[in-house]
C-alpha cells in the first residue's frame, strides 16, 4: 500500500497573523488569503492532473493542532486515508478524531512518538481553487 504521496501543507502558529502573512508576502512573495497560500504542482504520472500544496498560518492559541503542543504541524497528502488509517492504528499509531469528508477531501490526523500532530489528507484536486 503507498501511505504518503506529498506534502499537502504547512502550518504554523504566529503571534501576529496580518504581520506575518505580509512579512512572507513582501520578503517571499506568498500572498495568502483567510486560508493561506496555495502552490500549484503537477502530478509526474499524470501531468495534465493539478494538485497543490497549502501553505498556512494559525492564531497562536489555534486548538486545530491540539493535542500538540507544537507550532507547527505538517500535512501529507495520501490516496486512501481509510485504509491507511486503519493498517496505522494496526501497527500502534496513535490516531485521533474522526475522519472529515469536505468537497476538496478527506482529513485524518495521527500523532507522531513526539506528540506531533499529523494531518493526513486524500485530496480532490480539481475541487480546489488557486487564486490567478
Amino acid at each position: 500500500m503507498k501511505r504518503v504521496t506529498g506534502l499537502g501543507g504547512v502550518f504554523f502558529k504566529c503571534d501576529d497573523q496580518k504581520k506575518m502573512k505580509e512579512w512572507y508576502r513582501k520578503h517571499l512573495g506568498i500572498d495568502s488569503d483567510k486560508y493561506g497560500a496555495m502552490f500549484e504542482w503537477r502530478d509526474t504520472k499524470t501531468p495534465k492532473k493539478k494538485c497543490y500544496t497549502v501553505w498556512s498560518t494559525f492564531e497562536k492559541n489555534t486548538k486545530y493542532f491540539a493535542p500538540s503542543r507544537k507550532q507547527f504541524m505538517f500535512n501529507y497528502r495520501v490516496n486512501n486515508l481509510k485504509a491507511l488509517l486503519k493498517v496505522l492504528r494496526r501497527e500502534g499509531v496513535k490516531v485521533i478524531g474522526e475522519v472529515e469528508e469536505y468537497e476538496f477531501g478527506k482529513f485524518g490526523w495521527i500523532i507522531d512518538p513526539e506528540g506531533n500532530k499529523i494531518e493526513l489528507w486524500e485530496p480532490v484536486d480539481n475541487k480546489l481553487k488557486v487564486k490567478p
